[in-house]
């Protein structure tokens, strides 16, 4: 990953990206992301490939958890520093929002698919916001120990309110989202109702008092690493995480947990390109998420991760892990034996009610 000279880099970004790109683009990026497992399907999908092409010196950070604090205090401060960053869909509205984020035009920006299908129509319903360039589907659901569940392993989400059936430290988020809608539809809220519920003051206070039946026996994460650890360790029973970080846990790590799907929650994750960098930053950004988000390469992500693509054109190319030779497919959280009863997560609800709902959430945490 050497620095090649500018004239191999302008001949290599027409390659790339076969767009009104300025010729000069820096030769060092920092692209921020989740860490584990995700970060290492994203620089074997996306990032060598492209520092080999490029011979950009690529700095990978793990922060993505903290991006909208972080970026805001960037933005404060007048010194972002970084150029390409990884995001959920409600985030990225909320960075757009406040101009923290730039738009982004799909079919001037994106690579079209192989058929010649525009960018815009291959992402279709998934380009939730000007600022947003999808890359996966994934859900947030539970992993469970085989071995500490007894002879009826869980099966239903309510199971993770059952201390009696189910004994043992939980591992939970520690953010409000989907652990108040969780709590709604486990005491008794329908599912088409959870937000105009949750909207309320009444139906946050009744997701929290749900939610305290458990609390003395929660373990709170806030990597995604941390759940697999725990579960891993043996010292909870039941956590919820990352769908592909269970399914590495599960299948590359052969330890005794399996999957609870039920109400697994929707999720989309893709890239956003921080507002206020230079014209050589921004050249760089835009050529990196151009060959990161094409067909192929978000295809390619899969072999690694089980995530699904964003991209329609991408779906028919997943194939097996790069590594253990399974088929990737049935362990989609988009597979139909795995979507039965899936919980949709509703972006504009919390690109508006994020940050009252977090500290309602932080000071019920606090008591």
């Amino acid at each position: 990953m050497k620095l090649r000279n500018l004239t191999a880099l302008a001949a290599t970004t027409a390659l790339c990206a076969p767009m009104a790109f300025a010729a000069d683009m820096a030769d060092e990026m920092t692209i921020v992301s989740w860490g584990g497992a995700y970060s290492n399907s994203q620089i074997k999908a996306y990032s060598e490939p492209y520092a080999e092409k490029t011979g950009v010196t690529i700095i990978n950070d793990e922060s993505s958890a903290e991006a909208v604090a972080k970026l805001r205090a960037m933005n404060e401060a007048g010194n972002v520093t970084w150029d390409v960053v990884d995001v959920v869909a409600a985030d990225a509205m909320r960075l757009c929002d406040e101009g923290l984020a730039m738009e982004i035009d799909p079919d001037e920006h994106l690579a079209p698919a192989p058929d010649g299908t525009s960018a815009e129509d291959d992402f279709g319903d998934l380009l939730v916001s000007d600022c947003f360039i999808p890359q996966i589907v994934y859900s947030t659901t539970f992993g469970y120990r085989t071995d500490l569940v007894g002879d009826t392993p869980p099966s239903k989400i309510c199971d993770v309110f059952d201390l009696e059936a189910y004994p043992g430290k939980r591992a939970l988020e520690k953010r409000p989202i989907n652990n108040m809608e969780w709590a709604l539809l486990c005491d008794g809220v329908a599912k088409e109702d959870v937000y105009d519920v949750l909207e309320t003051e009444e139906g946050q206070e009744q997701a929290l008092a749900k939610l305290d039946t458990i609390k003395d026996s929660v373990i709170w994460w806030s990597a995604g690493a941390d759940t697999p650890q725990l579960l891993a360790d043996g010292e909870v029973v039941m956590g919820s995480t990352y769908n592909g970080r269970l399914f590495s846990v599960i299948e590359e790590q052969d330890q005794p947990v399996a999957m609870l799907w039920d109400a697994q929650v929707f999720d989309l994750d893709g890239w956003i390109i921080p507002a206020g960098l230079s014209d050589e930053r921004k050249a760089r950004a835009l050529d990196y998420i151009y060959f990161a988000t094409d067909t192929q390469r978000l295809a390619d992500q899969a072999k690694y991760i089980s995530y699904g693509p964003a991209r329609a054109s991408s779906a028919p190319l997943v194939g097996q892990h790069a590594e253990l030779g399974i088929d990737m497919a049935p362990h989609m959280p988009t597979d139909p034996e795995n979507s039965k009863n899936t919980f949709l997560y509703n972006y504009e609800f919390w690109a508006d009610y994020r940050d009252d709902i977090d500290a309602k959430f932080q000071a019920w945490l606090a008591k």
